[in-house]
């Protein structure tokens, strides 16, 4: 199996990443070659386009299978053992991101949850474990946005990155028409046509249902009545 120049450098480069990434360079170049290929391969076709002993491809396929980023499977009238990477790039990136938060966010979350919860012995440790929470609290809102985010289909997660910047301006709405239904602080809102109202006119008393500012009730005297 002989690699074009094209694959060649791509292979190369993933396996000199590896390192960087915590898998060995094998790993690295395995998991290239599977990615790049147009059909599922064996061990016979890994260890011919890549140069590796057998053992080191057993043995980083074995790795690659534990990560869930290869699938084993097995083609009509061969007994050998093919692996394919899945044909969907975002499946990769979620697998892989859930893998990368299993074996490094939980353990260290885990962790910072224990030692927030003890004594400290001294001010020395009292500042340490001040630390330690201000960390684990931002480490639990990330993972708590992850949660929420990964249930996302494709096309919704990849609106969402999309929108760069612009997520600064949603923000700046929900500051400016945080109402939900007529209901926000009291004072002075600037709407978006650049003219203010007054919240306290937009919140209704305790027993009455939420109206905008201006909709009066229909005052019940007679015409004669009124000034």
């Amino acid at each position: 199996m002989n690699l074009s120049p094209l694959k060649e450098r791509f292979v190369i480069h993933f396996g000199e990443m590896g390192a960087r990434w915590g898998v060995s360079r094998t790993v690295g170049q395995i998991y290239a070659l599977l990615f790049v290929a147009d059909r599922p391969l064996c061990a016979d076709d890994i260890v011919d386009g890549l140069g590796l002993s057998r053992s080191n491809v057993s043995m980083g396929l074995k790795e690659l299978q534990s990560w869930k980023l290869v699938r084993l499977l097995h083609l009509p009238g061969d007994r050998r053992d093919h692996f394919e990477t899945p044909e969907d790039v975002w499946e990769i990136v979620r697998t892989l991101a859930e893998q990368r938060k299993a074996r490094e966010i939980d353990p260290t979350l885990s962790l910072l949850r224990e030692l927030a919860m003890e004594a400290p012995a001294n001010a020395s440790d009292a500042h340490a474990q001040r630390r330690m929470t201000e960390t684990m609290e931002i480490i639990e809102l990330l993972t708590g946005w992850y949660d929420e985010v990964k249930t996302l289909e494709t096309e919704r997660l990849m609106s969402l990155l999309a929108l760069g910047s612009a997520v600064q301006r949603v923000l700046e709405w929900k500051d400016k028409l945080r109402l939900g239904g007529f209901k926000g602080k009291r004072g002075e809102i600037e709407a978006d046509e650049g003219e203010l109202l007054d919240a306290s006119a937009l919140e209704p008393s305790a027993g009455q249902e939420a109206r905008p500012a201006g909709d009066q009730q229909p005052d019940p005297r007679p015409k004669s009545e009124r000034r």
